[in-house]
């Protein structure tokens, strides 16, 4: 069990320690039981909303325990939390920005305004002169009024970012893969000159347009991919003609002028919109230039219409608040330290990357909003693949391992194909896999069943589940940008609401700038051979890496 001190609250000390007492109970933490005695269960202890459904029956949730966590959320103001950071309060006080991705996905005449160092800004104007600029610039490339140099029409998008400005519109663009491409997109995030030297080999500088998509225009790794790229266009098209083949997605727009992009494809959003949360910004450029404009929509729909559930649903069907609920028990209350996510369709591939940049740099964190060290965990590690291949890898550990590892299991109802087999194959794979965890299989069963297939008795130990491992399911109707939009703003929700409760900052990532800063004198050492002022390890790797080069 983990240390059961409670967040640095006294308004919600005493349900936390309850909590704590609770699961150091093993009956409190019992799944098995709980599945198998209660009928209704499954009405009980799941919910819907923006067209989702989320299910946690197969979870240790009872009726005292759900109450408990409610009560933790009612304490802690957990929604009061969340509407604040909607108002476009300044909630990353480290900082001194807000968070509010919400409003670029907001409709027209939303008038949010943000928070910042210098007074109150008008969010939603600066959101929506930008979207309409984006949506002007994606209708003209797919209608071909906007052309590449010799007047044909764009075939392919070149995204190059990386963390928050390639996740979420690679996670996005794949998802939607079903929907009619527009034009042919390739994402490139590392600065690893084999990925990009692939990618560049296999499109037409005469027929790519290139997006380069940095909130600071001046990520290392992003800029020199993009320095390589603009070499690679002008090489081709001339230096003039290459920069009609050059987009910018950005918040500081100075830079990317700097860089030699026009200004008329420069395409902005605020400061108050997080990397990570970027994606309905002009972030999302490069959904709405491969899948169209409706389906990018679409996506914003989604998630705005998650955002207005998870403001004003009820506590005990608020989606948001039920799934950060459940994975805080999960991670802080019960201790365990890892989180499986599983989404059972192939389009989602992508969807484990993007979780786990979502937690564990949002909440990776060891201190709290006044900097003291937290005494519980936070955020668990993230990992995932989409099922049925999961359950031919790490799907052992999870059954049979000395860990629990909760699952997040991501079920779509209806295929956007025509293999029905196929399908329900994959259906029955994933509810057999929440079966498993949550029932197992006890020695005595195994023995029996050996004996009833003549098979050796002794070998019983070896195939006994111990059960009791709780996993989440979400349920989606389909796969398409309304209910994926609906899906990912959970999980945006879900993690603020997380830190709230804990106390911490989701909103910056100082570990990443720190990787940062030290790149800067290892890349000059390894330029020039010289490792003088590096560390000991560092020193000596210069030295090896030179040696075999």
């Amino acid at each position: 069990m983990p240390d059961s001190a409670p967040p640095p609250s006294t308004a919600h000390a005493e349900v936390w320690a309850r909590l704590a007492a609770r699961a150091a109970d093993p009956a409190a933490r019992n799944v098995r039981e709980k599945l198998r005695r209660d009928a209704n269960r499954f009405p009980r202890f799941s919910a819907s909303g923006a067209g989702l459904v989320l299910d946690l029956s197969r979870t240790a949730l009872d009726e005292a325990l759900l109450a408990d966590l409610l009560a933790l959320a009612k304490a802690a103001d957990l929604i009061g939390a969340l509407k604040r950071q909607m108002r476009g309060e300044i909630v990353n006080p480290t900082e001194r920005r807000a968070a509010l991705h919400t409003a670029a996905r907001a409709p027209d005449g939303a008038g949010i305004r943000a928070e910042t160092s210098d007074g109150w800004q008008d969010a939603s104007a600066l959101v929506e002169r930008e979207r309409a600029r984006l949506r002007a610039f994606v209708i003209g490339v797919h209608d071909s009024t906007i052309t590449t140099a010799s007047g044909v029409p764009f075939a392919s998008v070149l995204n190059l970012g990386i963390g928050g400005s390639d996740l979420g519109p690679a996670l996005a663009t794949e998802a939607l893969a079903t929907i009619r491409p527009r034009l042919a997109a390739r994402f490139v995030g590392n600065v690893d000159g084999h990925g990009l030297a692939a990618t560049l080999a296999g499109l037409d500088p005469a027929r790519t347009l290139v997006l380069v998509a940095s909130k600071s225009f001046t990520t290392r790794e992003t800029m020199v991919n993009a320095r390589v790229v603009r070499a690679w266009l002008s090489g081709a098209l001339g230096e003039e003609k290459a920069a009609l083949h050059l987009a910018a997605l950005t918040a500081n727009r100075a830079a990317a002028e700097a860089f030699g992009i026009a200004p008329e494809r420069i395409f902005a959003f605020g400061e108050w919109v997080g990397g990570r949360y970027s994606l309905w910004s002009s972030i999302g450029a490069a959904v709405a230039l491969a899948r169209g404009w409706d389906a990018f929509a679409g996506l914003l729909a989604g998630a705005q219409a998650m955002d207005t559930h998870a403001i004003s649903a009820p506590a005990r069907r608020n989606l948001p608040l039920l799934l950060a609920l459940a994975h805080t028990w999960h991670a802080s209350i019960c201790g365990y330290r890892a989180s499986a996510c599983l989404p059972y369709d192939s389009r989602l591939a992508r969807l484990p990357a993007w979780l786990q940049q979502l937690e564990m740099e949002s909440n990776g964190k060891r201190v709290d909003l006044a900097g003291r060290p937290v005494s519980f965990p936070t955020a668990p590690v993230v990992f995932g693949e989409p099922g049925t291949n999961a359950q031919h890898s790490f799907l052992q550990l999870m059954h049979q391992g000395t860990d629990i590892i909760p699952a997040d299991i991501v079920l779509i109802a209806r295929p956007d194909h025509d293999l029905a087999e196929n399908h329900q194959i994959l259906l029955a794979n994933a509810l057999a896999q929440g079966a498993a965890l949550a029932l197992g299989q006890s020695e005595a069963e195994a023995r029996a069943e050996a004996e009833a297939k003549g098979e050796d008795p002794e070998l019983a130990p070896h195939r006994t589940f111990p059960g009791d491992r709780p996993s989440i399911f979400i349920y989606l109707p389909r796969l398409d940008p309304f209910h994926l939009g609906a899906l990912l703003a959970l999980y945006e929700h879900k993690v603020a609401l997380q830190a709230a409760l804990w106390r911490i900052n989701a909103f910056d990532q100082w570990g990443v700038e720190l990787g940062k800063r030290l790149a800067q004198p290892l890349e000059r050492a390894l330029a020039t051979g010289d490792p003088a002022g590096l560390d000991p390890a560092s020193a000596g790797a210069v030295r090896l890496l030179a040696g075999l080069a």
